[in-house]
């Protein structure tokens, strides 16, 4: 518990038998619980976060591989049917420092946010990310502002804070599955008029590979021309609601 808030955890993985438990083993103390859902992994991903020795470790198995969202659909699923006030996503390369957790979860729990997304550029050791990710995740950050409206300058980072009453009210079935759901995310949030706030967290970069590719950002791009699609029928449906058997 923090401040009476249950926090859970969610770590998705695949193929991270090697960074996993050192990534487990430097959770903090006040984190209730720790939902690590293996997403079809075909190494012993699983097998590591079971022989981790801590009680509040709960795995989680895709029979297949579906991609980093949907493991952290069900992560967020998980969590908040045991119970979690607040579910903060964590990565299973441990690339997310354990000492920037209570930042994040501090204005969700505070009531201040719905959703708290962990901001590299902000800090000040910004320029530990290779200048190809920062240059890249500028972009993105720029498309994302001009697609949902939102002040987000670091949309890439996937170290964030996720209140429970602000889940209960996205659709997360629809969240895109693979690389670009952060992006995805924060137009499900915008759409709803979620509040949205960002924080420094540390860049993280020692032995771990990197998975992002040149053509992911032409993938995230349509990702957000997707979600601005579906949030416009959501609207148009919203409207027909409010409007009346008879249409106003």
């Amino acid at each position: 518990m923090w401040r009476d808030a249950a926090v859970h955890v969610v770590v998705p993985a695949y193929r991270e038998e090697r960074l996993l438990p050192r990534m487990l083993r430097r959770v903090p103390a006040f984190v209730d619980r720790i939902v690590v859902v293996d997403d079809g992994s075909d190494d012993g991903t699983a097998e590591v976060a079971g022989s981790v020795a801590d009680p509040r470790i709960d795995v989680v198995r895709h029979l297949y591989n579906r991609g980093v969202g949907a493991a952290i659909v069900t992560g967020y699923r998980r969590a908040f049917a045991q119970g979690a006030s607040v579910a903060v996503v964590m990565a299973a390369d441990d690339q997310m420092h354990p000492d920037d957790l209570e930042a994040l979860i501090a204005p969700v729990v505070r009531g201040e946010a719905d959703y708290v997304k962990g901001n590299r550029m902000l800090h000040a050791e910004a320029a530990r990310m290779p200048l190809l990710r920062r240059v890249a995740g500028r972009a993105l950050a720029f498309a994302t502002r001009r697609t949902t409206g939102l002040s987000v300058g670091d949309t890439q980072c996937g170290y964030t804070a996720l209140d429970a009453k602000a889940a209960a009210r996205l659709p997360l079935e629809s969240l895109w599955p693979s690389y670009g759901y952060p992006n995805d995310l924060l137009g499900l949030l915008a759409g709803r008029r979620l509040r949205v706030r960002e924080v420094p967290v540390r860049p993280v970069y020692a032995d771990e590979e990197s998975g992002v590719r040149p053509w992911h950002v032409l993938t995230i791009l349509g990702v957000l021309a997707r979600r601005r699609l579906l949030e416009r029928s959501y609207r148009c449906a919203e409207s027909a609601g409010s409007s009346g058997p008879e249409g106003g």
